[in-house]
């Protein structure tokens, strides 16, 4: 009779573990849509050794289509703050006496495909947490400006570096691509709702983010003020004078133009999944 009883109880178990396991196979996941928040630093000619010493507001919003376990496509949409100045750089005197800075509000719309290291199952206890990694592309828009004697100062209508001058570039656009490259982690809290975390670099094509790319033009090609003073763009696109002798001569290099500007948001993931009900496999 023990033994009877210990083979029911084994048959038993094993019974329901299928139609827990059943159960949980027949929940599908087809996507989830949530929001996310976190810091954003920017990386380029006001920040040349990718230091992260002044993060800015991130927040945004996605929807995530899932194909499988494995494999999702996601449409994010971002808000975003960026800025720098040369007065953080401790280590470049040049950089110092430059003294530049910038700050630009992004807004940023990005496709991107997430590819999950684990199954990933949400309501199932042994399928509930996956690292992932993400890559896509994405078109934002910029517009850097900088305050001068406490007035907000839009750069690009400017041509700090002679843009829409003869002989030099084209003002820049207000538009650019990025391509978001990053990792993450997400754990469903339940078969409805998940939280993650995520690190994601922009690669940008422009090297305008800053409003510095290349040389300076010199004073001489800005006509002065009515009242002969210098205009906003003579005084901004060499602030030099701020700290002492001016060293912005035509033709002296104000930016590094070889390499495109770039930035980073770190985020926290709220989501809430989509699902389906599949007729789980008999047994």
């Amino acid at each position: 009779m023990n033994k009877l009883a210990v083979a029911l109880l084994l048959l038993v178990g094993v019974s329901l573990a299928k139609t827990a396991d059943a159960q949980y196979e027949a929940i599908r996941q087809e996507g989830e849509f949530g929001i996310s928040a976190g810091a954003a630093h920017y990386f380029g000619d006001l920040n040349t050794r990718g230091r992260i010493n002044r993060p800015k507001l991130a927040v945004g919003a996605f929807f995530r289509k899932q194909f499988g376990n494995y494999i999702g496509l996601r449409v994010s949409a971002h808000f975003a703050q960026l800025g720098y100045s040369d007065i953080y750089n401790d280590q470049n005197e040049y950089q110092r006496r430059r003294n530049l800075s910038f700050n630009s509000n992004i807004f940023e719309l990005a496709l991107q495909g997430d590819f999950n290291f684990f199954k990933f199952v949400p309501g199932d206890p042994d399928h509930r947490f996956t690292p992932y990694v993400t890559l896509g592309v994405g078109v934002f828009s910029y517009d850097p400006y900088a305050y001068l004697n406490g007035q907000k100062v839009f750069l690009r209508p400017l041509g700090t570096e002679g843009q829409g001058m003869v002989g030099y570039d084209k003002p820049y656009n207000s538009m650019a691509i990025c391509l978001p490259l990053g990792v993450g982690v997400k754990y469903a809290l339940s078969d409805r709702m998940n939280i993650g975390f995520e690190i994601v670099h922009r690669f940008t094509n422009t090297d305008y983010l800053d409003d510095v790319s290349k040389t300076y033009v010199g004073l001489g090609k800005f006509p002065l003020m009515p009242d002969n003073s210098l205009s906003q763009a003579a005084l901004l696109q060499d602030r030099s004078y701020e700290l002492g002798e001016r060293i912005g001569t035509e033709g002296r290099q104000r930016g590094f133009a070889k390499q495109k500007d770039q930035y980073i948001f770190a985020e926290v993931t709220l989501s809430f999944n989509l699902t389906s009900y599949r007729c789980p496999t008999a047994y």
